[in-house]
């Protein structure tokens, strides 16, 4: 597959309009595809999430089929979306593509104005200012450390939300002196949790988890790590080593017992260090 850069403007709208054709028929209530006439916005959200991450791993790949592929897979939730609006006269994608197109060249006064720049800080400032005008905030308010945290956590993953707000709260003063302090603030996080487990509600035992996770979040940023990237290579070291396992046992992995699977996952282990 070969990709065209110098494609031109009649190509893309008429490729663009052709995805539109495609979900508007797949919508349709003659002859539509069951699947799609059952969903909602809200039945879709774990594809628009599960679309997202698989266009960064195919980013960090480098594989630019897999990346037009998925990005391919995330302009369909987008599209899907805008027709199942547009079906109860919410709003069409020609609002939404309208819609952020003039926000960008409302938040580029430097591009598409006659405002002067000096600096990428500048740029950010103007972005903000505009922004909170936007939405009818006070600027000085959208500059207070709680409300940069509280946009941190209501778009961002977990994972990276929680290293977003251990940062911006370390830079403010919100920091242990040595490392420490952070271990030993995550040792008493693990006896609360532990507490918890064992004595206290459903709901107690939920939020000593959320602490420990929040601290296990500043140890990695005390050591420089990453904890979503940790995380994910932990996903895919997990599922190779249940590959490997698959290919060395002649029955199915849950009739085997826990001994065989324990012996299984050395050898899948040694292996895989090979």
């Amino acid at each position: 597959m070969t990709f065209d850069h110098d494609i031109d403007t009649s190509a893309n709208l008429s490729a663009l309009q052709h995805l539109i054709d495609v979900v508007t028929k797949l919508r349709s209530p003659d002859g539509g595809c069951p699947w799609d006439l059952q969903q909602t916005p809200e039945s879709l959200i774990p594809y628009v999430i599960e679309e997202a991450y698989e266009v960064v791993d195919a980013i960090q790949s480098g594989d630019s089929k897999a990346i037009a592929e998925e990005l391919g897979d995330l302009l369909l939730q987008v599209v899907l979306q805008s027709q199942i609006a547009s079906e109860t006269n919410k709003f069409a994608i020609a609002e939404v593509a309208e819609g952020i197109a003039q926000k960008l060249i409302r938040r580029h006064p430097h591009i598409f104005g006659d405002v002067k720049i000096e600096s990428m800080d500048e740029i950010h400032q103007n972005w903000e200012r505009i922004k909170a005008e936007e939405k009818g905030e006070n600027f000085a308010d959208t500059q207070k450390l709680s409300y940069k945290l509280k946009r941190y956590a209501r778009s961002l993953p977990p994972l990276t939300a929680g290293m977003k707000i251990s940062q911006k709260a370390a830079a403010n003063g919100f920091e242990w002196e040595n490392a420490d302090g952070v271990w030993a603030k995550f040792h008493e996080e693990l006896d609360e949790l532990r507490e918890a487990i064992a004595h206290e509600s459903k709901e107690n035992q939920q939020a000593e988890l959320g602490d420990l996770l929040f601290t296990l979040i500043n140890v990695a940023r005390w050591y420089d790590l990453d904890p979503s990237e940790a995380l994910q290579s932990t996903n895919r070291k997990f599922i190779q080593r249940l590959e490997v396992i698959e290919s060395l046992c002649d029955r199915p992995i849950d009739s085997l017992t826990t001994e065989e699977l324990d012996n299984l996952w050395k050898q899948a282990k040694e292996k895989l260090n090979k």
